[in-house]
């Protein structure tokens, strides 16, 4: 059984009662006791393959090189025995906050993992790397390590659910930051007031603007969720030494709710489970077949059938016009209607091309398929002809495609489109998408053996044949690992794919 919350603003003289806080109910939900169920945890592994999959491909691009040398700068704390960093040895640590940083650029770097949308847009997976990291330092066992991760994906896809961040230009991260700290505690098993607090200051330093995703996108974009995941490691070991936070800080007359988000006269219904209730969100949430933003999952699929079913939909001489009516989100953030004109931009940043479904719609259409480093090649996005085809793209927001985007029924909710091609022979070509070919409800869903084959294509260029086999036997034993085996959940590069001497000099 799911309660929902009502939560509004309170001045002062209020005195909102903690156990009326939002943060103290997500406290609560993170220190129940309760067990996770097997469909639960195995859906845990699949995103543990899933993250390593996206890091191992991301481990020579600069952002991750950065990150891991800047980890490797700082030793390892003296509470416990540190934790691992992708692609290096495993006898080598660093403090968890450290590696929750390295490890969550690494996992965020090629917008290729999962994804779950509602009020606001999430990647939960980025909950993985700061809970993984903490219980590799801590030495907490397998069963330990699902239940923290079941409750990042909760707390974050229930937020989610119910508080609309982006409308006041927010990034999505300010979600992540309470729900990491959330698992933390409950994989160190700390009670309700700690976590309470831990939860708050989480909050309170992780609010940022969207700007990271706006324009010219930098490479802070994978930074943003990495540094989630550190401040909620950094305030959980400050709420355990009993150092407290702003509160209430949601409902707080100064607080989020009142001055960053629908302000004081706001109110928001927030799910969350109740006492004893498993935590099953993690089920609701879909991963990416494709490495782009999730609104492009579906229209990837569409094109590369369009194309590969009518060549010569490839070539922009037969076109005048393609139009894709879409969802309002679709539009305004990754489409025509964001009016960004680096989304038209053939020299622009692959993080920009990521939030550009007019370019990722020609190059899908035009290839047949979608490739994580090809299809954003400098030389890939300045081909005249795709330039051209590109140029005769753009998106319009489509009321009904809104509505099932918002939707709460699973059966219709939607993120896709029509398209309208019209050709230059006066002829037109209609077709519409609503999910990912990999989406639950998609034509060919992922199921384990798919996740599989994800982490063996992107592993197989960094990872010998022989790790590879070491990490997917150990992770699918996930629930049984001694501390000692989560100690061994990371993956090691083949000897020379990292030249940790060629990483860019910092302050450290």
């Amino acid at each position: 059984m799911t309660v929902t919350h009502h939560v509004r603003v309170h001045r002062s003289d209020e005195n909102l009662a903690r156990e009326d806080q939002l943060a103290w109910k997500i406290a609560e939900v993170a220190a129940d006791p309760v067990e996770v169920q097997p469909e639960v945890v195995d859906m845990i592994v699949n995103r543990i393959i899933d993250n390593a999959s996206v890091a191992a491909a991301s481990l020579t691009r600069a952002p991750i090189v950065a990150a891991r040398a800047q980890a490797f700068s700082h030793p390892v704390s003296s509470g416990g025995a540190g934790a691992n960093l992708f692609g290096t040895a495993l006898d080598r640590r660093t403090s968890p906050e450290w590696a929750a940083w390295a490890n969550g650029v690494a996992v965020r770097e090629l917008d290729y993992h999962d994804t779950f949308l509602a009020a606001e847009y999430s990647h939960p997976g980025d909950n993985i790397p700061p809970i993984l990291a903490v219980a590799q330092h801590a030495g907490a066992d397998g069963r330990a390590l699902v239940r923290g991760i079941a409750t990042g994906y909760e707390i974050q896809m229930d937020l989610v659910r119910a508080i609309c961040l982006h409308r006041h230009k927010i990034d999505h991260v300010a979600h992540l930051g309470p729900s990491a700290a959330a698992g933390i505690g409950t994989l160190l098993g700390l009670d309700a007031e700690t976590i309470y607090q831990a939860v708050g200051q989480a909050l309170h330093t992780t609010t940022a603007t969207r700007q990271s995703r706006k324009g010219e996108i930098s490479t802070w974009k994978a930074h943003a969720p990495a540094f989630a995941g550190k401040m909620a490691v950094e305030a959980v070991d400050r709420a355990m030494r009993g150092q407290t936070s702003p509160a209430p800080i949601y409902e707080g007359e100064d607080g989020v709710i009142a001055w960053m988000l629908d302000g004081k006269d706001a109110a928001y219904e927030v799910p969350l489970p109740a006492a004893g209730e498993p935590k099953r969100a993690i089920l609701d949430s879909y991963t990416k077949e494709h490495s782009a933003e999730y609104q492009a999952q579906a229209w990837i699929d569409l094109a590369r059938k369009l194309g590969t079913a009518t060549p010569a939909l490839r070539d922009p001489a037969n076109i005048e016009a393609i139009v894709l009516h879409t969802s309002h989100h679709t539009h305004y953030v990754i489409g025509s209607g964001a009016g960004d004109p680096q989304k038209y931009d053939p020299t622009a940043s692959r993080e920009t091309l990521d939030h550009s479904i007019p370019y990722i719609f020609a190059v899908a259409l035009q290839d047949g398929g979608w490739h994580h480093v090809d299809s954003y090649a400098p030389e890939r996005a300045g081909r005249a002809d795709t330039v051209a085809l590109w140029h005769k793209i753009t998106t319009a927001e489509d009321a009904e495609w809104t509505r099932r985007y918002h939707s709460e029924d699973p059966d219709e909710k939607a993120f896709g489109g029509r398209v309208e091609i019209r050709l230059t022979d006066g002829t037109t070509v209609v077709d519409e998408i609503a999910v990912a070919d990999a989406h639950p409800l998609g034509a060919r869903p992922f199921a384990r053996e798919h996740y599989i084959a994800k982490f063996r294509l992107l592993a197989s260029p960094v990872l010998d044949r022989e790790e590879i086999d070491r990490f997917l036997d150990l992770v699918q034993r996930l629930p049984e690992l001694t501390a000692a085996e989560v100690a061994e959940l990371s993956i090691v590069a083949k000897p020379g794919v990292i030249d940790e001497s060629a990483a860019p000099k910092g302050l450290f």
